[in-house]
């Protein structure tokens, strides 16, 4: 499978695992989860992407389960992880409302806390989940600064920020952010106009995508989109999924799906996008249907 460098030494698989409903799975065992990290590393797929919210600040802990299980599946994976977001439950059930902390002191936490809890030494990616509007660039700067420093770290990104949003943090920073994880997918299409694509495809930063299959909609939903995703998988022999992460593929800015099924089938078939073919033409006539008419 092809890899995306995002730091120097530092590369993850062009689709990426995404742990966001680990928790919800009615089968969280140790062995089911192994079998869905097996199921992605026989196809390449060697990068997880968590976040310390996911699952009521529990899906870390499962996964920390089944790397404690088994230790030899450290070394064969990338993990990414996401701090910021305080919401009351698990740990901050104590909590009267839901905010972001980007303070260093919530940083540097989240970072110890997640280390412990997925029973690893390091994390491959840290991400800042949301932007904070009470971010003070330059301690939160110096934090993502200090944990790389402390090899606790390897590369740190963002998610859901805006272009100037990250130039802000970056701004504060000696580290070279390495990416941005925002929502792509034929459900979200903004991204391709609004300039959040446009700005990165300058500078040469690989995007990471969420919910690339539109939370799930893209594969229950009928007529427009739907329609034309059969008609191209019909003819490529593969599912309406692996058409519409190829969407994202198919797009010069390297953009790395997320990709956040439980059904160890599908995970298992994940890879089929990599079998499709979008030509100009199939390209816009998925983005027609999205758009919902012609382009102008």
């Amino acid at each position: 499978m092809e890899r995306i460098e995002i730091a120097p030494g530092l590369s993850l698989s062009r689709l990426v695992y995404g742990m966001w409903r680990l928790g919800d799975d009615s089968d969280t065992s140790t062995a089911h989860v192994e079998a869905k990290i097996n199921a992605c590393l026989e196809q390449g797929i060697t990068t997880f992407d968590q976040a310390d919210i996911y699952g009521g600040y529990a899906a870390e802990g499962i996964l920390g389960q089944a790397i404690k299980a088994n230790p030899a599946l450290r070394a064969q994976m990338e993990i990414v992880t996401k701090c910021d977001i305080v919401a009351p439950m698990g740990r901050y059930a104590d909590k009267r409302v839901k905010y972001y902390d980007t303070s260093r002191a919530h940083i540097l936490s989240s970072v110890d806390t997640s280390l412990q809890e997925m029973a690893v030494d390091h994390i491959d990616l840290l991400l800042i989940h949301r932007p904070d509007p009470l971010m003070d660039h330059r301690e939160t700067g110096a934090a993502l600064d200090e944990v790389v420093a402390s090899g606790k770290v390897r590369a740190v990104g963002v998610s859901n920020f805006r272009p100037w949003d990250w130039e802000l943090l970056q701004s504060a920073m000696k580290t070279p952010l390495a990416t941005n994880q925002i929502e792509i997918s034929l459900s979200e299409i903004r991204p391709f106009t609004n300039g959040d694509l446009a700005f990165h495809q300058r500078q040469d930063h690989p995007l990471m995508a969420w919910s690339p299959l539109g939370g799930g909609g893209l594969m229950t939903s009928s007529g427009g989109v739907a329609d034309r995703l059969d008609a191209i998988a019909s003819q490529q022999g593969v599912d309406r999924a692996a058409v519409a992460i190829a969407f994202l593929l198919r797009h010069p800015a390297h953009i790395l799906p997320v990709l956040g099924t439980n059904n160890l089938d599908r995970i298992k078939r994940a890879s089929d996008a990599l079998k499709v073919d979008l030509d100009r033409e199939t390209w816009f006539s998925l983005y027609e249907a999205a758009l919902g008419q012609e382009v102008p």
